[in-house]
């Protein structure tokens, strides 16, 4: 289960995920449940390890448990976001407050699981991360700001910008009906078809995409409307 971090991922018909979870016993669950399934699987047991994998191989999503030796799940998620890797990523914790998950939500992770956990649900969301990636494929623009859903950047002014899978997400249902004001609860099931978002989730992104996206600039494209949603208004 340790393969050469250097070694590229074979290419094959089912999706390659990537397993970062250094509990052993868990991690080779998670293995043989995904494998029988049809996924391709590697694993790393620590962070240094897992970050490595992530950077140069290509996976459809990643499993990332958030406390791990070396560099835990916070900094690895960071750290993947940073370097524009886009790749979905669900992270496992036993820590179950609102404020992890957020801080999780703002380094960059996707969804998010409390263990213990069904694998079936797991597989689920996987799924899950995937069916959002393709569901709109065409690139889109609204007055400076444009977005390549398959690539997952975002241009305004000039800059690129990688996004997440759920900030990808929020900005494209954004951009679909701009200007008009999208609900709080239309963006929760873009993000989360499967019920499992919250309001405080659906903040924390908007914040981060706003950071990317509207804190280099004069003007603010991300626009908030108190109680209701959010819009998205093309700059003068």
């Amino acid at each position: 289960m340790s393969a050469d971090p250097r070694a590229p991922v074979r290419t094959v018909d089912g999706l390659k995920v990537l397993v970062v979870e250094d509990q052993h016993d868990l991690a080779a669950n998670i293995w043989d449940f995904l494998e029988r399934r049809g996924y391709e699987v590697d694993h790393a047991a620590d962070g240094e390890a897992g970050l490595t994998r992530a950077l140069h191989g290509r996976f459809d999503a990643i499993v990332l448990d958030l406390g791990l030796p070396r560099l835990d799940g916070l900094a690895l998620c960071r750290k993947l976001r940073e370097a524009g890797r886009g790749v979905p990523v669900l992270m496992l914790t036993a820590r179950d407050t609102l404020d992890d998950k957020l801080r999780g939500y703002a380094e960059g992770a996707d969804d998010y699981m409390v263990k213990p956990f069904a694998m079936r649900e797991l597989e689920a969301r996987i799924r899950v991360l995937q069916r959002r990636g393709r569901d709109v494929d065409a690139a889109m623009q609204v007055g400076e700001l444009g977005y390549n859903p398959k690539s997952m950047l975002a241009v305004r002014g000039g800059r690129t910008f990688a996004l997440t899978r759920a900030q990808g997400q929020i900005l494209q249902a954004l951009m679909q009906d701009a200007p008009n004001v999208i609900s709080h609860k239309q963006l929760m099931e873009a993000v989360w078809s499967d019920g499992n978002g919250d309001v405080a989730a659906l903040h924390t992104h908007v914040y981060e995409l706003r950071v990317l996206l509207d804190r280099p600039f004069d003007q603010q494209m991300i626009q908030s409307v108190r109680g209701l949603g959010y819009r998205l208004m093309a700059a003068p």
